[in-house]
């Protein structure tokens, strides 16, 4: 069964800081995280393609990742970053898009998560950007708390022509096994057409030194059963998920979670929803065989 990976990440500590890598949890991150580390792991995995994602709001990172999906066979997107509030984020966007690689941008993401401000996302800066960003054919990856979900809400619906990508599935407390008000956010969120959700990051929101597969199946039953499997997608959350699981700990896991599924339904979870939400191309000729 074909792999598209359609969240991972990548980071050259020698080019430059990841300053959210501070403090002794997250120590085992603050290493270079490169390529070639990413297509051992993913081959070894079976992955087709991969979806590469920003980790930072500076300007100078979306070209280089646009540079390094020019000369990898392995990365089929790229989601990018662009501050969305400027007056002239579609003049950047277009920029972006006639770099070397810049056929690869198909997406735009904002750390979300960060802002202080729960209805940022909500803010006419912030929605004419979100405007552009449709504009331009790309789509924008949510990367949001379970409490900014109510603006991530009214934002898709008053965008509409844009595609959401939910990451992480919002982000909800696996740890402690809250559901509520996660859950009734994000039936809310997937009630609108424009929606689609990643399977992935449920193991660092889970206890990292103790999880299971068993901790992890209500929240990833709640997302299969609001969004359904034509609009979910798996993604690995590497490195990142290196902090409570390995790459193929993390295979093994969503495998579990899905494993009812039908085969058409395996499918579009597994590969087709990523191609078509992200355009990525080529893909079946870059996979490899991989255990079912």
């Amino acid at each position: 069964m074909q792999i598209i990976d359609a969240h991972h990440h990548l980071w050259d500590l020698g080019v430059r800081d990841q300053e959210w890598i501070s403090g002794p949890e997250l120590q085992p991150l603050r290493r270079s995280f490169t390529l070639p580390d990413f297509e051992a792991e993913a081959r070894e995995a079976g992955v087709a393609a991969g979806v590469l994602v920003q980790t930072v709001g500076v300007p100078e990172e979306t070209p280089e990742f646009l540079s390094l999906a020019v000369g990898s066979d392995l990365i089929g997107a790229v989601v990018g970053w662009t501050d969305l509030t400027s007056p002239g984020v579609a003049d950047e966007l277009a920029r972006l898009r006639g770099l070397p690689g810049g056929a690869f941008l198909r997406g735009i993401r904002h750390q979300v998560q960060g802002e202080a401000d729960p209805q940022w996302l909500t803010r006419p800066d912030v929605l004419r950007g979100l405007r552009a960003v449709a504009a331009a054919g790309l789509v924008y990856d949510l990367v949001v708390l379970p409490q900014q979900l109510p603006a991530a809400v009214q934002a898709a619906a008053a965008v509409p022509e844009l595609t959401f990508v939910l990451d992480h599935l919002g982000k909800p407390a696996i740890a402690s096994g809250e559901l509520e008000p996660w859950s009734t956010e994000l039936g809310r969120l997937a009630s609108l057409p424009n929606t689609v959700c990643k399977l992935s990051g449920l193991v660092t929101e889970a206890d990292w030194a103790s999880w299971t597969t068993a901790d992890l199946c209500p929240f990833a039953d709640r997302v299969l059963a609001a969004f359904g499997a034509d609009r979910l997608m798996f993604g690995s959350d590497w490195p990142v998920c290196t902090l409570a699981a390995g790459y193929p700990e993390v295979v093994a896991s969503a495998r579990a979670l899905t494993d009812t599924l039908t085969a058409a339904e395996r499918t579009a979870l597994w590969s087709a929803t990523a191609t078509r939400v992200y355009r990525i191309e080529g893909a079946a000729a870059n996979a490899s065989p991989s255990p079912r």
